[in-house]
């Protein structure tokens, strides 16, 4: 349990200064407090994006090494579903530079 709460720390972090870092990026632009607010939204869009994926990819990793395990030759339909969830941080990415692209 410890471990996940640290992978979520850092995860939030990541988030965080993702959206301080939008946020100065729009008010170096000369933006007001809206501007700001979208970059702060941009950079949640991906903080929360890579928890959620992290969170998946966690329980899909530990169920398919015991799949792997047990039967080796199924190694190619646990790669796919561990890379299903990446979808979901993609999306978070493409929302976060169209939010972006509205700052500008």
């Amino acid at each position: 349990m410890s471990k996940l709460v640290k992978v979520l720390g850092v995860l939030s972090l990541f988030g965080v200064f993702a959206s301080m870092a939008f946020a100065q990026g729009a008010a170096a632009s000369g933006g007001d407090i809206g501007m700001g607010l979208l970059g702060v939204g941009a950079g949640l869009a991906i903080g929360l994006a890579g928890i959620g994926v992290g969170i998946a990819q966690g329980y899909i990793g530990s169920a398919g090494l015991g799949t792997i395990t047990e039967k080796p030759e199924a190694f190619g339909q646990v790669l796919i579903f561990l890379v299903i969830p990446e979808t979901i941080i993609i999306f978070g990415f493409v929302i976060a530079f169209f939010l972006y692209g509205k700052m500008g």
